[in-house]
This record gives structure tokens, C-alpha cells and sequence, in this order.
């Protein structure tokens, strides 16, 4: 009796301590492999009003700085064709209107008058056309702002395709036309 009084006073003093094979705040963590980007409903839009306030700006909304030079060369572009036409048109009107006052003097003396009618209808039509092209790059800027800040929130990395795929049939060897959808772990 003796040894056991012994072995159960020993065992309470030695076995009070507590012993774990890991310590709770150590443990394995699983890692997320795969990262989920909040989307924010808003993007599109304010990406849309920013480039519609200054364009070029949506695209800087959307970190897509290559295209602002795309944008303002589109916009500045089809602008200066409208101001120089417009400076054309406005000058082969004035000198029609001289002739008409009987004035002889203007730089088209090498046209007659239906020739400068011509030309005012000429440079009228360009300078429209370019008000026109200057509109719809503006509208063309915004747009793609827009669709831009929307294709942002799409997963497009290439773990994932879809393609078409022409392959041979092995019974009468006529080639068939499928499609193949792959995901690479």
C-alpha cells in the first residue's frame, strides 16, 4: 500500500502539468489560394462620369495609362481638323462676300464664283464631318472607360481558356469542329 500512496502522490505532483502538442495560437492555417477582389458596383460609373468630365481621366480611373495618349490624339486629332476647316470655310465666305460687294482683292482671285461657292461647301461639309468625329471619340471615351472598369472585376488570367479545336474523327477521318473549355489547377 505503501507504493501505490507513493505512485498516486507522485503522478498528481508530475501529471498536473498540462501538455500539448501544439500551441493553439500556432496551429496550421490553410492558405486561400485563390484571392476575392470585392467588387464594387459603383466602378463602371464613376469611371464613365470621369471620363466624361476630362477624357482620358476614366482611363486613369482604371489604371489603363496607355490609352489617355490614344484618347486625347483621337480627340485633339479630329479638333484641329474641325478648327482648320472651319477657318477655311470661314475665309472663302468672307472673300464670296466681298465679291459680291464688288471687291476683287482676296487671295482666290484664281477662282470665279461658282468654284468658291464650292469650296465653302466643301470646307463646311469636312468641318461638320469632324464636329462629328470629334463627338464620337468623345462618346467612344466614355464608352470604353465604362466597359473597361467593368472587364477589371472579371477573372481573364490563363489558368482558364476557351477555344475552338478542329480535330480529325478516327473512324472516317473528317475533321470536326468542337469547342474545349480548360482550367489548369
Amino acid at each position: 500500500m505503501n507504493k501505490i500512496f507513493y505512485i498516486v502522490i507522485l503522478s498528481f505532483l508530475l501529471g498536473n502539468q498540462s501538455a500539448f502538442s501544439q500551441e493553439i495560437g500556432k496551429a496550421l492555417k490553410t492558405k486561400d489560394t485563390l484571392k476575392l477582389k470585392e467588387i464594387d458596383p459603383l466602378r463602371p460609373t464613376k469611371a464613365a462620369f470621369y471620363s466624361a468630365l476630362i477624357p482620358g481621366l476614366g482611363q486613369a480611373y482604371n489604371k489603363k495609362y496607355w490609352k489617355i495618349p490614344i484618347v486625347y490624339g483621337a480627340i485633339g486629332t479630329s479638333l484641329y481638323f474641325y478648327i482648320d476647316n472651319s477657318k477655311k470655310y470661314h475665309s472663302c465666305r468672307d472673300a464670296y462676300k466681298r465679291r459680291l460687294l464688288g471687291f476683287d482683292d482676296d487671295q482666290y482671285q484664281y477662282l470665279d464664283d461658282s468654284r468658291l461657292i464650292q469650296a465653302q461647301r466643301f470646307y463646311q461639309r469636312n468641318r461638320d464631318l469632324s464636329l462629328l468625329f470629334t463627338i464620337g471619340f468623345y462618346v467612344l471615351n466614355i464608352v470604353e472607360a465604362n466597359v473597361g472598369a467593368h472587364l477589371i472585376q472579371f477573372n481573364v488570367n490563363d489558368k482558364l481558356s476557351f477555344q475552338p479545336d478542329v480535330y480529325m474523327n478516327d473512324i472516317d477521318y473528317k475533321p470536326n469542329l468542337g469547342l474545349t473549355f480548360n482550367y489548369k489547377f
